[in-house]
């Protein structure tokens, strides 16, 4: 089903929607623009948290494919019903990490986890923001790790939630927030302030899965876009926009 041909005329070019989630951003805009090139068709991007991009496809939301920040949601839209079986796959694993825009907020580029804690548990660190838990998986692996290192009751009272991990990034990039954690892709090659991978084993696997809609299962743009994520040319983007494909 999914084996496409790259080639197509622009006379048959088509439009295939795509859900997308926010932390995907960067790097759903440079994939578009490789998938134009390659087969003609036009990727139309939305993008948001992953919670609400989910809630919109329940609602009808007129998507042809889903590209989740987690493997959950892809999960439930394939037990409901609402994509076509065998279509889910995991395009990439995500990595999470602190970012300041003061660019010596560290005192130095090395951290460790317990650095990490003299820092936030100090006085330097008033607010600090990450994507909220419950609607974006970059929020719940922050919450993770927090947990992990035992400071999360004590940020209670600093914590400002972004909606998604883009507004996480902007409360940070904009001095609403001293601290943030946010997704690497998101940072990687700035050179605006200062950041610090965090373990992906301090964390749950950040697997973000694919799945094709019921709308766009008589697409020939949306299954050419299915099979295009899964090439050798994707997978080279994907990388270099801070993902990896299997967890570390």
């Amino acid at each position: 089903m999914l084996g496409i041909a790259f080639g197509v005329s622009s006379a048959l070019a088509e439009k295939v929607n795509i859900a997308v989630a926010a932390n995907f951003t960067a790097t759903a805009k440079k994939l578009a623009q490789d998938f134009k090139k390659t087969t003609g068709h036009d990727a139309v991007l939305s993008f948001g948290s992953t919670g609400k991009l989910y809630a919109q496809i329940l609602n009808g939301a007129p998507f042809d494919v889903f590209l989740s920040a987690d493997r959950e949601r892809p999960r439930k839209l394939e037990e409901e019903g609402r994509s076509v079986l065998t279509s889910r796959f995991t395009y990439a694993y995500g990595q999470i990490a602190l970012w300041s825009r003061d660019d010596k907020f560290f005192n130095g580029n090395k951290l460790s986890n317990e650095d990490v804690v003299k820092l936030v548990m100090g006085n330097r660190v008033t607010r600090f923001a990450v994507a909220n838990p419950k609607t974006a998986p970059y929020g719940l692996a922050a919450e993770q790790y927090l947990k992990k290192l035992g400071v999360y009751s004590h940020l209670q009272g600093k914590t400002v939630y972004g909606e998604n991990i883009a507004q996480t990034y902007q409360f940070a990039y904009t001095g609403n927030a001293e601290l943030a954690v946010v997704a690497y892709a998101q940072i990687l090659g700035n050179s605006l302030g200062q950041h610090w991978l965090i373990s992906q084993q301090d964390y749950a696997p950040l697997g973000q899965d694919a799945v094709l809609l019921k709308r766009g299962q008589s697409s020939e743009a949306a299954l050419a876009f299915m099979n295009y994520l899964q090439s050798r040319d994707a997978a080279v983007i994907i990388k270099k926009f801070g993902y990896t494909l299997e967890p570390r």
